[in-house]
């Protein structure tokens, strides 16, 4: 090697071991973090008791509640203190066949199930048999305030529980046969939600969907005085098991006060922006108090604003919307405050230079500037705010977060909560597009 090479090889060195130096440092710091991380995570599990949250998550119970949500059963119960039997869709009074449908066989005392597959229960007066496909005859009967219960001979399955004083077997989703000391009950699930469109009682629920077009267009009418057409409008919209009607003014509910209470928040947080922001405000504790009631209604979460409002106002919507106000008053007003204090001068000045006053520099120099930010973010905030409308009606504020909330209180009309949860999603989806559309059209992006 040359003199001249060994010298430059001399001269990298110092170079080199900066840089070796550089990425030691690097990555004593990224493992540092890493395990700093892991740490962290390790303290959560335990701090969280994650274990034992896991052995007390019941994965079959989940099922239950999806298949609710997306199906409903048909109860087949005879109380044995009675004698009596009834066949009744959810177990409802109001919705019990008169006439056993097609797969219930009633010969007096005994019933014979079909809960298809091969699966049949033959009902007897205080006693049941259930045969089950690849098991066997499972024999149950109530004798001297006992159950007893007779399997096939081999292993239990899971699905199967017996005592004294209950029989339970569920082989599968959407069949179930329970024995007590009182009653005998057997379920059947069917896909679908039931009486949706109409009450069990209806006349209008023996119809199919052609069949109601062709009635609402004909002039003879079922109720004499009320067209076909209003008479299934009305049938609907006042279903007492779906309550479409309440949902519908429960979702306007929850729309008025998402929209009144961002609107409210950001007519006030412009003008306080103006004295917030430091280029229009030169009064140094002027801006500091403007800055610190931002801080403070906005550190005040809304759910708290909300349970605050309800102790003063009570329930209803306007609780709500209060709550939304106060809170996006102190966001809105700090963005707006930033927003305005990054403004460009030179178009402030240009107008200035006209010899305009003082309102028409803000209204020709600064509000054209802020006016796409302020839309942007009041948009934004009305699109979240209608989702935080319905945690603050579960609340007691009002709206559809209310009639959720009281949906799963009862862990039984799983398909209500569903429908429920639908509806507000989908009102989020419209706020969603709405508010993007005018945001467009009012900001002139084409």
């Amino acid at each position: 090697m040359s003199v001249t090479g060994l010298e430059m090889d001399s001269s990298l060195m110092p170079h080199r071991t900066g840089v070796m130096r550089s990425v030691r440092r690097t990555s004593r710091i990224g493992f540092t973090i890493l395990g700093l991380v892991l740490v962290y995570l390790t303290y959560t599990w335990f701090a969280f008791d994650v274990p034992a949250l896991i052995n007390s998550a019941k994965p079959e119970r989940a099922a239950l509640l999806a298949t609710d949500a997306v199906a409903h059963k048909v109860h087949v119960t005879r109380l044995l203190r009675r004698g009596t039997t009834a066949i009744a869709i959810e177990g409802e009074r109001t919705a019990t066949y008169e006439t056993p449908p097609d797969w219930v066989a009633v010969e007096g005392e005994r019933l014979t199930i079909d809960l298809e597959d091969g699966y049949t229960v033959t009902m007897l007066a205080t006693s049941l048999t259930f045969d089950v496909p690849d098991y066997g005859l499972i024999r149950v009967s109530v004798q001297d305030g006992r159950v007893i219960t007779e399997l096939p001979p081999g292993k239990k399955p899971d699905w199967l529980r017996a005592t004294d004083a209950k029989f339970d077997a569920r082989p599968d989703l959407g069949r179930r046969v329970q024995v007590s000391r009182a009653k005998i009950e057997v379920h059947r699930y069917f896909l679908g939600w039931e009486n949706f469109f109409f009450p069990f009682r209806s006349p209008l629920q023996a119809y199919s969907a052609g069949e109601l077009l062709d009635l609402a267009l004909s002039d003879e009418e079922i109720e004499p005085g009320t067209s076909n057409l209003r008479l299934i409008l009305d049938t609907f919209w006042s279903n007492p098991d779906w309550q479409h009607g309440n949902v519908f003014i429960a979702l306007l509910e929850t729309l008025l006060m998402a929209v009144l209470g961002t609107f409210t928040a950001a007519f006030v947080a412009l003008p306080l922006a103006f004295l917030a922001a430091r280029n229009f405000t030169p009064s140094g504790p002027v801006r500091f108090v403007v800055r610190r009631f931002f801080d403070f209604v906005r550190g005040i979460d809304m759910l708290i604003w909300s349970l605050i409002f309800i102790r003063s106002f009570g329930l209803g919507p306007l609780t709500g919307a209060l709550a939304i106000a106060f809170t996006d008053t102190g966001t809105l007003g700090k963005l707006f405050s930033e927003a305005l204090e990054n403004i460009d001068r030179r178009q402030v000045e240009g107008v200035n230079a006209t010899g305009a006053s003082r309102l028409q520099t803000y209204r020709f120099g600064v509000i054209p500037q802020i006016l796409p930010i302020f839309i942007s973010q009041g948009f934004y905030y009305l699109e979240s705010n209608t989702r935080s409308a319905t945690v603050i009606g579960a609340l007691g504020a009002g709206g559809i977060g209310l009639m959720l909330v009281e949906t799963i209180k009862t862990s039984r009309d799983w398909e209500n909560t569903l429908y429920i949860i639908i509806l507000t999603v989908l009102l989020v989806i419209a706020m969603d597009a709405l508010s993007t559309r005018l945001r467009r059209r009012l900001t002139g992006d084409r």
